[in-house]
């Protein structure tokens, strides 16, 4: 599995709201965006969040993040400051 990661500033809670509501409302990703999975973390206190992208190779990565680049910043949740693009090394659950 292959997970990009994308750090936002300047993330302000109705632009977060109205991001999720959009993302809740779609039937997947948006076309051209092979992703297998999503995660947003958001510390609103700071005004940051952290999107974890998930592809199952890195050509669907690498064809993701030409898509996600191609964005009008409007539709992000703030000024994106950092791109990583990580392959997972381990993945671990604890059920308790």
């Amino acid at each position: 599995m292959f997970v990009r990661a994308v750090r936002f500033t300047d993330v302000s809670a109705e632009r977060m709201e109205a991001l999720l509501a959009r993302i809740e409302e779609s039937d997947g990703p948006p076309p051209g965006i092979p992703s297998t999975g999503l995660t947003i973390l958001t510390d609103a206190a700071q005004g940051t969040a952290v999107v974890l992208q998930q592809f199952a190779t890195a050509e669907d990565m690498e064809a993701g993040a030409r898509a996600f680049e191609a964005m009008d910043a409007s539709d992000t949740p703030g000024t994106r400051v950092s791109v990583d693009m990580c392959e997972v090394a381990l993945e671990l659950s604890v059920d308790r």
